[in-house]
């Protein structure tokens, strides 16, 4: 998948289940859940044990785009890509790994959190612009910065849940990332798997009630 076919894919989607835990199972059986739920952009964050190996698995199944997360260095980006990773996401914009993932033919989306920040990552050549941590503003801020800048793909992935995420798409964000508010630690540390999947299926209808 070129990154301009994820461009479009996750502007169709609008929403990617982000896993972060510990234990490799755990992370399958969950993240299971949240495709039974409707999910198809997912993304497996590298502190995960195992990443790679449940990235390469998810990937050979029809209809899922799978990404990795915390991606921190050229070695990380190149190894994640090898191993079926579509797309990369870091937590910060660092331009040799944006420069990477163009020569690998991969979408990406640097962490940012200024103006300044995003500006840098798009002129560096991200498609996206994560927005970690979210602001005190919230939805707002996105809107303010918008203003200036409506070239930007802007995605939100830390302050997002089920009650505001209408409230980020409308303010003009392009997609979101469901981390906690998705795989709550009680529910990952109970193997509560159930409400995983009942979790994804009212945070897509949230997402998809919001037309694009």
């Amino acid at each position: 998948m070129t990154p301009q076919d994820y461009v479009s894919f996750l502007g169709r989607e609008r929403a990617t289940a982000i896993l972060r835990c510990d234990s490799q199972e755990v992370a399958r059986r969950a993240m299971d859940a949240a495709v039974r739920g409707g999910f198809r952009s997912i993304e497996f964050t590298l502190t995960v044990p195992g990443a790679l190996d449940l990235i390469e698995e998810f990937a050979r199944r029809p209809g899922l785009v799978v990404g990795a997360g915390t991606v921190l260095d050229v070695d990380q980006a190149k190894e994640a890509v090898d191993r079926s990773a579509s797309f990369l996401v870091s937590p910060v914009v660092d331009p040799e790994v944006i420069e990477i993932a163009n020569a690998l033919d991969v979408a990406i989306m640097p962490g940012t959190h200024t103006p300044t920040e995003m500006l840098t990552a798009h002129r560096a050549g991200a498609q996206f612009c994560k927005l970690f941590p979210a602001p005190g503003g919230g939805p707002a801020y996105v809107r303010s910065v918008l203003g200036p800048m409506p070239f930007l793909r802007i995605v939100p992935t830390n302050g997002v849940d089920l009650d505001n995420a209408r409230d980020w798409l409308r303010a003009g964000a392009y997609a979101l990332g469901f981390v906690t508010p998705l795989f709550t630690t009680n529910d990952l540390t109970h193997a509560r798997f159930d409400r995983i999947e009942s979790r994804a299926e009212a945070i897509l209808q949230a997402v998809r009630s919001v037309a694009s």
